[in-house]
């Protein structure tokens, strides 16, 4: 794979992590606010769609190549984003 579409991978893998914390909190506020068969059902769903965008995007990118180092950077974008909110979140209280 060549420099250009790794970092491009790069990234999509950052922001999509910090896409990934941003949905899961909408997610957990509408988990709240159902019966337990539309949770389970809301929860299955999420699950599948952030996953399948996620694999379809990087096809278009770099024609669906995984390297361990995409779920590093995935997960860095996303606790950057925990920790941001969190310290926004303590801001406000």
């Amino acid at each position: 794979m060549i420099l250009s579409t790794q970092i491009l991978s790069l990234i999509y893998s950052f922001f999509y992590g910090i896409f990934f914390f941003s949905m899961l909190e909408v997610n957990y506020k509408i988990l709240y606010n159902g019966k337990f068969i539309y949770r389970i059902m809301i929860s299955f769903l999420f699950v599948i769609f952030i996953s399948l965008l996620y694999f379809i995007i990087l096809m278009k990118i770099n024609n669906g190549i995984l390297h361990v180092y995409f779920f590093l950077v995935f997960f860095t974008g996303y606790m950057l984003s925990f920790v941001i909110y969190r310290k926004i979140r303590c801001k406000k209280s």
